[in-house]
């Protein structure tokens, strides 16, 4: 039976396993980093027809991410909260350092 994650704090780690591929963490790093730039730009020019796109770009580059490199199927469909969070989550740990593009290596 599979485990059901019942906050951001369990969910993350598995999270992680599921991004081990430089590749996709990169494609996911330029797609949200993408989403705050769409972001921005539309408050600062007032065309808010652009925040559209957001959902497209932040997933489009997630997606072909996990369906051409890492070759799992993402998170988003099981857990859409839990995943969006941790996508924010990983940008950020990625920006600062804390993870690394490419992902340790798997002990089992």
């Amino acid at each position: 039976m599979e485990k059901q994650y019942k906050t951001l704090e369990e969910f993350y780690p598995y999270y992680l396993q599921e991004h081990q591929n430089a590749t996709c963490r990169i494609l996911h790093f330029v797609g949200t980093a993408l989403l705050f730039v769409i972001l921005i730009a539309s408050f600062i020019s007032g065309n808010y027809i652009w925040l559209v796109s957001i959902p497209f770009v932040g997933y489009g580059f997630a997606w072909v991410g996990h369906f051409f490199f890492e070759k799992n199927k993402p998170a988003t469909f099981k857990y859409p909260f839990f995943s969006l969070a941790s996508d924010f989550k990983l940008f950020f740990d990625l920006l600062i350092g804390k993870e690394k593009f490419r992902a340790k290596a798997k002990i089992n």
